[in-house]
């Protein structure tokens, strides 16, 4: 099952925010994310809020289904307008994810997105991103979100390997997302994106050095390369528990990201945050960077997520729910919290360190001051930035970059 949603203090039914929220918005970015619950087939290790379902009814009755699932997005953009009141800014980042958003019709992930054009107005150099599982686009659709306006695509990848996909319980044809870059790029998108897992049980190094031979060769611009987490509740985690995989291993995963920062660094991609590497700065991802950066993004859809001004409220997770509270004329918010100042110096810290160009030492207290200082020491943190006032992980960092974290916030 997916995760459980955090508690929280009540969302006001109409989804007003606090004042002190929408003070100096001005001066911040604005993303969009829309999150399309809804999947062919549950991966064995995916605990996102999805649901492989065609419909499904939520309390009174109330259908939200893929059929009208655009008129739901549509609905929640035009609350964020309400609640946004007269904010002037443009959006600049829009990311469509899941669950599988390509299982939409083309025109409807559009429709949304020019909702938002209408409602907000997007920025002349708005990046806007969909996912896609490589076996639910073809040349036709691609061309459609490119006339439509989106400009990135992202394509689940995670292995080249077919029993490395069978333990993953991924659905793709090995060598359909190579496929898929090349359809993308003829169909005019000029930033696509490949996403890879490593330390699955059963493979091997070899193995992840195939599947990022295999991604580099189909000239993606970016790349993600994740360490497989096994979540509770899981069918993969079921799996290790019998006995049926071997568990995942922390040193196989630090393994696997030297050999990803070796092949994808003498690609020519130069990572720009942990776990992503860009071809250059501009085929690095927005949207993700206004995530780790604390700007402003509204998460429109089922289980999903926003943050304005110190305040993160996330929506009902079932899409029956979710639907019925618009149905209402009510906010979907499920749940908020008011952060403090020192939970948004915490999470600046937390984020930022893991971005190429780190974070600045003002954020530290002097116990984290002085803990920069013995990781600089340690190998862990570059000296010269720390000299220049900031905090900026090594490679060997970079594999304990939790631990330095740690360190630096206490």
């Amino acid at each position: 099952m997916p995760s459980v949603l955090p508690d929280g203090e009540p969302v006001p039914d109409d989804g007003r925010l606090p004042e002190a929220a929408l003070a100096g918005a001005a001066g911040r970015d604005l993303g969009f994310y829309l999150h399309v619950p809804y999947c062919a087939t549950r991966c064995g290790y995916c605990d996102f809020n999805t649901y492989t379902a065609t419909e499904l009814v939520g309390s009174g009755g109330v259908l939200a289904s893929r059929d009208n699932y655009a008129d739901l997005l549509t609905d929640e953009i035009r609350l964020a307008r309400k609640v946004l009141g007269d904010d002037p800014r443009p959006v600049r980042t829009v990311f469509v994810g899941g669950g599988t958003p390509t299982l939409l019709d083309p025109a409807d992930l559009v429709r949304a997105l020019h909702t938002l054009a209408d409602e907000f107005g997007l920025a002349d150099d708005a990046e806007i991103t969909t996912e896609a599982n490589p076996e639910t686009v073809d040349p036709a659709s691609l061309a459609a979100l490119r006339e439509g306006g989106f400009n990135r695509i992202s394509f689940g990848m995670q292995s080249d390997r077919p029993h490395v996909l069978r333990v993953l319980e991924r659905g793709h044809t090995p060598g359909r997302p190579q496929e898929c870059v090349a359809e993308a790029r003829a169909a005019g998108f000029e930033h696509v994106n490949l996403d890879l897992i490593y330390g699955t049980p059963g493979e091997s190094d070899d193995d992840w050095r195939a599947s990022l031979d295999a991604a580099l060769g189909a000239g993606p611009d970016h790349v993600s390369a994740y360490a497989l987490i096994v979540e509770d509740g899981t069918r993969l985690a079921q799996r290790i528990r019998r006995g049926e995989i071997p568990p995942t291993d922390d040193d196989v995963h630090a393994d696997r990201y030297l050999i990803a920062e070796e092949a994808l660094t003498a690609a020519g991609l130069t990572w720009y945050e942990v776990s992503n590497w860009a071809a250059s700065p501009a085929a690095r991802c927005r949207h993700n960077e206004l995530y780790w950066r604390g700007a402003d993004w509204w998460g429109a859809g089922p289980g999903a997520h926003s943050h304005v001004g110190g305040v993160r409220w996330w929506n009902a997770k079932h899409p029956g729910a979710y639907a019925a509270r618009l149905a209402r004329g009510h906010s979907p918010g499920a749940g908020r919290e008011v952060l403090t100042d020192e939970d948004r110096r915490v999470e600046r810290v937390l984020l930022e360190l893991r971005l190429g160009d780190g974070c600045p030492l003002s954020l530290l207290r002097p116990e984290g001051l002085a803990a920069a200082h013995r990781h600089a020491e340690g190998g862990l943190l570059e000296p010269k930035p720390l000299a220049a006032g900031r905090a900026v992980l090594t490679l060997r960092g970079r594999l304990l970059a939790d631990a330095v974290v740690r360190d630096l916030v206490d």
